[in-house]
């Protein structure tokens, strides 16, 4: 289904703070310490531009309202938008606002946030959403997946030969054979 236009959507700072795959990076460190964001974020962004892949284009949105420098300017990380809402305004507006014009534009878009006040507004935008931890459930699965194509298994053919004993299975075969 490669002609469906699908946008992806992630609420950065709140899947940093909710999602339990982002949480362990800071074990060595202060909550929310500089050196803790950065490395989260790139894990984020890493994460999103694999789990986004062809099928969506993705937008990670941060929020950038309290620094007086930001101008809400969007950058590509990765083939991924990344985006600092401009100084004055929230991070949930700018999601929203994406969300609306995605669906206006004919867009399929999954909205990633654990935010309840985001979640609602744009459910009723008919927008999908999934939590934090359903997104970082997601990326481990993808990356447990990955994993196991790289080391393939044989599966064992199971027939019905290998089921039924042999003095049955010796009858069978006479039958067949004659």
């Amino acid at each position: 289904m490669k002609d469906r236009k699908r946008l992806l959507i992630v609420d950065g700072f709140n899947v940093l703070r909710s999602g339990s795959r982002y949480k362990n990076i800071s074990l060595d460190l202060p909550d929310y310490d500089h050196d803790w964001f950065n490395r989260a974020r790139e894990m984020l962004l890493n994460d999103v531009v694999h789990y986004a892949g062809n099928e969506y284009r993705a937008t990670v949105v941060f929020d950038g309202g309290g620094n007086v420098e930001s101008t809400g300017e969007e950058q590509k990380v990765g083939g991924v938008s990344v985006v600092f809402s401009p100084a004055g305004s929230s991070a949930d507006r700018i999601i929203e606002k994406l969300a609306y014009e995605g669906r206006e534009n004919g867009f399929e878009v999954l909205v990633v946030t654990s935010d309840a006040s985001i979640q609602d507004t744009v459910f009723g935008l008919g927008v999908d959403r999934m939590s934090a931890e359903g997104f970082s459930i997601e990326v481990d699965r993808y990356y447990h997946d990955a994993v196991l194509d790289e080391q393939p298994r044989i599966a064992i053919k199971r027939t019905v030969a290998d089921r039924i004993d042999s003095e049955t299975l010796a009858k069978l075969k006479a039958l067949r054979d004659a």
